[in-house]
């Protein structure tokens, strides 16, 4: 999978890379020409963006853009026809308030870096049609959320 970076630090990028590595293996989305962005941006720019996408007037932790109209029940594989020319399957976008994820990690008793890692394999799921609307899928989602975590050794409470 090819992650384009933007506003994150060296620090984050090989977490990031191995959470999304095991999340799409186990999410049976493990496929070749993945690509998605994920950058981190201040407070006031993520209150933008909920804003205008979303209609909330006030800043977040994550925000999720999908590109594919799947559902968790499918698999990437079932998109091949959105292939680009270059021989990539572009996913979406995920926007992380570092900010604001400072701040949950501290309410949470856990690392800067543990959240972040939660948040960015939350945007992950979203692009790859999880969602927590309803009860049952919630569920769905933070099961496969610890499944990924833990298989990594990012334990809740945890540090990184």
């Amino acid at each position: 999978m090819v992650i384009n970076f933007e506003g994150v630090g060296f620090r984050y990028r090989r977490l990031i890379k191995k959470i999304y590595a095991q999340a799409l293996k186990l999410t049976n989305n493990d496929m070749d020409g993945l690509e998605v962005t994920l950058s981190f941006v201040d407070a006031q720019k993520i209150q933008e963006y909920n804003k205008q996408y979303r209609q909330v007037d006030k800043a977040t932790d994550v925000l999720s853009f999908p590109m594919l109209n799947i559902t968790y029940d499918q698999t990437v594989k079932e998109f091949a026809d959105e292939v680009l020319p270059n021989g990539t399957l572009y996913l979406g976008d995920v926007v992380i308030c570092k900010k604001i994820a400072r701040l949950q990690a501290k309410q949470y008793g856990h690392s800067l870096k543990r959240e972040v890692a939660f948040l960015a394999l939350h945007g992950l799921l979203h692009v790859l049609g999880y969602d927590h609307i309803e009860k049952e899928e919630e569920t769905i989602m933070m099961q496969k959320s610890e499944e990924v975590l833990s298989s990594l050794g990012i334990g809740r409470g945890g540090n990184v």
